[in-house]
């Protein structure tokens, strides 16, 4: 790994470059970026983006949490039954999950990423893994700590925003 980059990257804006204005902006520039790729890969998986957000909830769940199911992937989606089921139904039709009975309970159902799907994926996203990898390897250990923490409460912070009541519509 090589030492710290001493000067901010151009795209960095120069008046405050720890502002929140240079945050909303870099976060921005990362989110359409990584849009564009992951739109890119649903294209040619012939998926729906909405399928590619429950293929991601289900490659990323917490173990903590259990296997996940159709009605958690439902709940974190914000998605009706109907659009749920249709959404795992092509999933599993396209060979990207496998459904799969609880052994304690046969009317749960657990999603599991299939394993061929996911080095159809690792494939994919290589160049993303070694462009984020050429990143990782511009900071220290230590510096790579302090982003994963800012990392970690900005998803924090963002879980919070999705769990929290929607703010009443402005009268008029």
């Amino acid at each position: 790994m090589s030492g710290p980059v001493s000067t901010p990257s151009p795209s960095v804006p120069q008046d405050d470059p720890t502002g929140l204005q240079s945050f909303a902006v870099l976060l921005r520039r990362m989110n359409g970026e990584l849009n564009r790729v992951t739109e890119e890969f649903a294209q040619a998986q012939d998926l729906h983006l909405t399928d590619m957000r429950a293929l991601i909830a289900i490659l990323d769940d917490d173990p903590a949490l259990g296997p996940m199911t159709p009605g958690r992937l439902r709940k974190h989606l914000n998605l009706t039954s109907g659009a749920m089921t249709a959404c795992v139904d092509r999933l599993e039709k396209a060979g990207h999950i496998r459904r799969v009975r609880a052994a304690e309970d046969r009317r749960v159902v657990h999603l599991h990423y299939a394993d061929a799907a996911r080095e159809v994926a690792r494939e994919f996203f290589r160049p993303l893994a070694l462009s984020t990898d050429t990143a990782r390897g511009r900071f220290t250990r230590d510096e790579l700590l302090v982003v994963v923490r800012f990392l970690a409460e900005m998803n924090h912070e963002l879980s919070r925003l999705r769990e929290a009541p929607a703010p009443p519509a402005p009268a008029g």
